[in-house]
């Protein structure tokens, strides 16, 4: 059975994240519905993670709890952020290409 998971947060709802995406997430690993979940943060979204302390803590709870997060760099140099991502402790790479291999896999993907 595959066990992966990639999410896929794209809105600059402050409220998409803290009451679905965050929440799933959080309990998919606690829970351990899921071995291996991804966060990829794509477009809007990485603005508001960059604007909004509340999701950027929760961001980093997320990401001590074992779950993969990874921004989109074509996305973020446009919004003039990467650097400002990375120094948070993200990850930042271009994601067409790995976003195209979760979609060719047995991964399961979710998009927020």
């Amino acid at each position: 059975m595959n066990n992966k998971l990639a999410v896929i947060w794209t809105s600059a709802d402050s409220e998409v994240f803290t009451k679905v995406v965050y929440m799933y997430l959080i309990n998919s690993k606690n829970q351990e519905w899921w071995e291996d979940v991804t966060l990829i943060v794509w477009g809007p979204s990485q603005k508001l993670s960059t604007e909004n302390e509340t999701i950027l803590e929760l961001l980093k709870v997320l990401q001590s709890n074992g779950i993969n997060i990874k921004y989109c760099k074509a996305c973020s140099d446009d919004y003039g952020i990467t650097e400002q991502i990375e120094e948070n402790g993200f990850e930042v790479a271009y994601m067409g290409i790995p976003l195209t291999e979760y979609l060719k896999s047995d991964d399961k993907v979710l998009t927020f």
